[in-house]
């Protein structure tokens, strides 16, 4: 993962081909002057508009790791009481598999809400990636492709 530095309110920015752990991020946002730490996992799905989904890839635009790193500095920017870690996951997934993951912590938890909130938002409107789902009968769909 990608630290952006002990002394950033955003901990970690990254995309990334390696497996997602809402624990991992956890411990990178983690304080004792924290009482509030929120998260979200996004995980892949077993159907998707009454199709039975086997499994997906999700494939990045070479400025996804840049664009990750500015939408979670804007929300950390927005909500200045906030540390924020988040990842999304690129290539082949399983069912189950967490394919997104953001972590808030702040002093309280309508902060650390309103921040994991906006971050993931932004995040889902705005990363250059792309899924190709795999139904099972043996189709394939692209999912938010331009």
């Amino acid at each position: 993962m990608i630290s952006l530095g002990d002394a950033s309110r955003v901990v970690c920015a990254v995309v990334t081909g390696e497996p997602l752990s809402v624990a991992d991020l956890t411990a990178l946002v983690r304080q004792p002057r924290f009482g509030a730490v929120f998260s979200f996992e996004g995980t892949v799905r077993d159907h998707d508009h009454n199709r039975v989904v086997m499994g997906l890839e999700y494939v990045a635009h070479p400025s996804a790791s840049e664009v990750i790193a500015r939408l979670t500095a804007e929300s950390a920017t927005a909500h200045p009481d906030c540390v924020i870690a988040v990842a999304h996951r690129t290539g082949r997934l399983a069912i189950g598999d967490a394919a997104f993951v953001a972590v808030v912590a702040s002093a309280h938890r309508g902060a650390a809400f309103a921040g994991c909130f906006d971050v993931v938002e932004k995040v889902k409107a705005e990363l250059p990636i792309w899924k190709v789902q795999q139904f099972a009968d043996g189709s394939t769909e692209w999912v938010n492709c331009a």
